[in-house]
């Protein structure tokens, strides 16, 4: 069966923080699809997209002359990424070199990719920045790919921060950082962590009215039967 990211799941996870997608794939036994490290380069920034994938090797420098210059896996991919995508930087979470600068990033934009996630450094970070597709890094680094980094490949499976990240996952980013979601379960967890959205921002709504946590968060029978009885008259 095909899971596809549809407009209305798009929406859906668009509407839906990082946590709450967390708390719904921990409760389904996935608990290593954080993307550890990056984070947006500017404050704010939120994404929702499939995943494309690009790898970067050790820098060699027999490697790098070979494989790092001209129309590389770097290059390749940045031309061909497609509207919706991500763009996802396997980099070995080596910050001390960029993986990307602006010239790049204006590619993915002008390609309508949703977003780039690297777990290495960006150059040109302010104008980076401006250009407004979203981009989440371990941060700014002068340095460019030949210092730390080969372009290899492209279209595979990889590990980013941490996690990995096959061709075709849905990727989704805010302030809390990334994580993946296999795409057959996108929907499902969509629908639980907005439901759970709402019932944590009704018990938040009794909280700030003064009622004590005990019973309340997780609810009890009681606070369980008024959520239920407040949720049927909206």
């Amino acid at each position: 069966m095909s899971h596809q990211l549809t407009a209305e799941l798009r929406e859906k996870l668009a509407r839906t923080p990082v946590a709450a997608l967390s708390a719904q794939l921990k409760k389904r036994g996935l608990e290593h699809v954080f993307i550890d490290g990056p984070k947006p380069l500017t404050p704010g920034q939120s994404f929702v997209g499939t995943a494309r994938t690009l790898r970067f090797v050790p820098l060699r420098e027999d490697l790098f002359a070979s494989h790092g210059a001209g129309y590389n896996a770097q290059k390749r991919t940045f031309d061909s990424i497609g509207e919706g995508e991500v763009l996802v930087i396997e980099a070995r979470g080596e910050a001390a070199s960029a993986t990307l600068g602006d010239v790049l990033a204006w590619r993915a934009f002008a390609r309508g990719a949703a977003a780039i996630v690297t777990d290495g450094g960006v150059r040109d970070a302010a104008a980076v920045a401006a250009i407004g597709i979203p981009v989440f890094s371990n941060g700014a680094h002068p340095a460019v790919l030949g210092r730390k980094h080969v372009p290899w490949d492209a279209d595979l499976t990889i590990a980013c921060g941490g996690a990995t990240v096959q061709p075709g996952d849905i990727v989704v980013g805010d302030a809390d950082g990334a994580i993946v979601i296999p795409p057959a379960l996108a929907d499902e967890v969509a629908d639980a962590a907005l439901a759970q959205e709402d019932e944590d921002g009704w018990i938040a709504e009794q909280v700030r009215a003064g009622h004590p946590i005990e019973g309340l968060f997780p609810m009890n029978a009681e606070w369980r039967s008024r959520y239920d009885k407040w949720r049927a008259g909206r």
